[in-house]
């Protein structure tokens, strides 16, 4: 058997103590071990909740490995009824199965234990999941919501999964009433933009503090450094003068289609895609324009032996394969299309060194993978969400590294890009805030 490190029996240990609790221990700390034990070790049956991408290739694998007396059960749309009706200890199923789970109550009648496995699926109080998890939150007794990324987007996306998990005994019970208490409203010409006060993480972590456990991974584990660094392009003449174009006048004609940015937020997304290739137009079709960038790309790849690829949208992904092709490099590719068994097959094949490089969408490959043969991330173009950043970049930086590991952003000159990066970068630093400060209340308890 493989013998837990010490912040996983400490963790484990809290879980058993706690009935309530949430887990924000970094991404790659083994938090699914820790909660595995602690289940072996109550002895209840159990409902996790986790991004589908992970409902084999973490959970599934991590109960083989760690607790095989554990029996479970992966619940898919498909199997979802019959899976429901064994009487496995643990029943596997994603996010959005909890709006069947709202038509089909009487199938947690036997079921003690919840896990909320990335909580920030139900960060947004108005979604239909968010409400439909709500409803059924009352038939566990002991509840367990997990994230190394609590508060990407700000502090207001810790107030419903802490809400699932205490029933509001310590953020409040109503949403606007926390709002207001830990954010200012500031009119920015449209509407109330709510903006942080400069107290808030603290009120906040001050509140969690006695349901909350966090381990950083450096304190766990020897990790070698991360290095971040940007790499620029320039962009050429004629694709920076569509870009201006486009910037100052909201239509671009490409020579095959007429793309119209209607609004600010539409502009920007318009503007990102031009540097990155390719615009879609009004029914979705993309008008190819260029593939510098995607030469650099490659050029780092074929100097590694291993790295991950990070893209937003399918036509860079398509660029890149066929670039690879030509190259012969080996590669392979996880995004939403990909099925579950696939992943775990990718994953193993360059965990093997079979592959060379994974193409991947963050948001599909971002949760619960480990790709640590790989000692490079290169983000292919920026992304807004601090969430999928982060944790996309701890698919390679968590246990089982041995080396130092990179990660690599492109960003073309003179435009939205680099501005987008440092916004993220932002974003990452107000929530390592909240964190921090999680982390001190625990070595002060």
């Amino acid at each position: 058997m493989y013998q837990p490190f010490e912040h996983q029996k400490v963790t484990t240990d809290f879980i058993i103590d706690n009935p309530r609790c949430l887990i924000t221990s970094d991404p790659g700390t083994g938090k699914t071990r820790s909660v595995l034990d602690a289940i072996a070790n109550r002895g209840s049956r159990t409902l996790v909740l986790a991004p589908l991408s992970i409902l084999e290739a973490s959970w599934g694998d991590d109960i083989e490995k760690f607790t095989p007396g554990l029996t479970y059960v992966v619940a898919y749309a498909k199997n979802r009824d019959k899976a429901f009706s064994g009487n496995e200890d643990v029943v596997i199923t994603n996010h959005d199965a909890v709006k069947w789970l709202l038509k089909n109550q009487t199938k947690l009648k036997n079921f003690d234990t919840l896990v909320i496995d990335e909580f920030t699926a139900f960060k947004n109080p108005s979604s239909q999941r968010s409400k439909a998890i709500k409803k059924l939150s009352d038939y566990f007794q002991y509840r367990i919501a997990m994230s190394g990324t609590p508060n990407s987007n700000g502090i207001l996306d810790i107030w419903h999964p802490t809400l699932l998990v205490d029933d509001g005994e310590r953020l409040g019970r109503r949403f606007y009433s926390f709002r207001a208490s830990v954010c200012t409203p500031r009119f920015n010409g449209f509407a109330n933009e709510w903006v942080q006060k400069d107290n808030a993480e603290e009120t906040v972590a001050a509140a969690l503090s006695d349901i909350n456990i966090r381990y950083e991974l450096t304190e766990c584990l020897d990790m070698p450094e991360q290095s971040v660094r940007t790499m620029y392009v320039t962009l050429p003449k004629n694709i920076m003068n569509q870009y201006e174009t486009l910037s100052e006048d909201n239509v671009l004609y490409t020579g095959k289609a007429t793309i119209n940015a209607v609004h600010a937020g539409s502009k920007v997304k318009k503007l990102l895609q031009l540097c990155t290739g390719a615009v879609y137009d009004e029914h979705g079709d993309v008008q190819s324009i260029h593939s510098e960038r995607y030469d650099l790309v490659m050029q780092l790849v074929e100097e590694r032996a291993q790295s991950l690829v990070a893209f937003n949208w399918k036509h860079e992904q398509r660029y890149m394969v066929e670039l690879a092709d030509k190259l012969g490099i080996k590669h392979s590719t996880i995004d939403g299309s990909t099925p579950a068994h696939k992943r775990k097959d990718i994953v193993d094949r360059l965990q093997a060194g079979e592959l060379q490089v994974v193409f991947c969408h963050p948001q599909s490959a971002g949760h619960g993978l480990t790709m640590t043969k790989a000692k490079t991330v290169i983000w292919a173009s920026p992304t807004y969400n601090a969430e999928h950043y982060q944790q996309f970049n701890r698919r390679i930086y968590r246990a089982g590294q041995t080396e130092k590991t990179e990660v690599i952003q492109i960003a073309a000159r003179n435009t939205w890009e680099p501005e987008v990066y440092e916004k993220l970068q932002g974003k990452v630093d107000r929530m390592d805030q909240l964190l921090g400060i999680l982390n001190k209340l625990k070595h002060a308890a």
